[in-house]
């Protein structure tokens, strides 16, 4: 990092302790850490959209907003003498350093697998008297959470060894979501439901996918296939909702034939 960019910090951490100080801006003074979680996950959510759209300015403006929320929560902690921002950056150094022996010590592991497990083994022996799971983010999307559990037990070995094996638990819970719904025992759906969706996101990790990124690439694709599908009922004088779902169906079938491959869906 060159001193310019050790500048731009140090400008940045400054421009918000002025916002917040007497005087400053009315609505960054009422901010609080609860006030400011919603826009702390949307920011979030807009950076890891960036990154799928593949716009780099776009990404490097929603990389700047959600520094902005990091440095505005380290400076309402300051304010508190909680901690402050360089108690933040010194932290996450020395868990950095302490965490990649591999580079900074004497550890010879040298894959990706190995040093992940190095590092579940140094946080194990960094938080003892806690459950393994315990520092699983309850405020994770439920298919984030499922899939960070899921690879969480894989690195202390508690996973499935094939493919196939996994598969098979997913048809596995599939029929017992079949016999919930016989028994029209509401509850039982609902948790067998639960089993299915856990096992579903477990073979897209077993897949080496990431199965947030997988259901936001079919939703996507479904928008596409229904914005479609509606232009095409306007073409022909018809709306939404006046129209069967035989017809619906078929319009659908047909737009499926012609945009079966991803690229070439477009709202043309």
């Amino acid at each position: 990092m060159d001193q310019s960019t050790g500048d731009h910090f140090q400008k940045l951490c400054e421009i918000v302790a002025r916002l917040r100080a007497p005087g400053g801006c009315p609505w960054d003074r009422e901010q609080t850490h609860e006030s400011l979680l919603p826009a702390l996950i949307e920011e979030a959510y807009e950076v890891a959209g960036a990154v799928r759209t593949k716009d780099n300015s776009n990404f490097r403006e929603e990389l700047g907003d959600l520094l902005l929320l990091i440095v505005m929560h380290a400076e309402i902690a300051r304010e508190t003498g909680r901690f402050n921002i360089d108690n933040v950056l010194g932290d996450v150094t020395e868990k950095l350093i302490r965490r990649h022996p591999h580079v900074f010590g004497k550890s010879d592991v040298r894959d990706s697998g190995a040093v992940l497990k190095q590092w579940e083994s140094i946080k194990r022996g960094e938080k003892t008297g806690k459950h393994y799971l315990d520092d699983l983010p309850a405020a994770l999307p439920a298919l984030m959470r499922a899939q960070k559990a899921q690879s969480k037990a894989a690195r202390v070995n508690f996973d499935w060894i094939a493919v196939g094996d996994v598969a098979a638990k997913v048809d596995e819970e599939l029929g017992e979501v079949k016999q919930a719904i016989a028994s029209q025992d509401g509850q039982a759906v609902e948790n067998e439901i639960g089993d299915l969706l856990f096992a579903v996101v477990n073979l897209a990790r077993k897949c080496k996918l990431d199965a947030e990124s997988a259901l936001q690439t079919a939703t996507d694709k479904f928008v596409a296939r229904f914005n479609r599908l509606e232009d095409e009922l306007r073409g022909r004088g018809k709306r939404l909702g006046d129209v069967d779902l035989a017809e619906l169906d078929a319009i659908w079938d047909e737009i499926k034939e012609v945009t079966k491959d991803g690229s070439r869906m477009t709202n043309e």
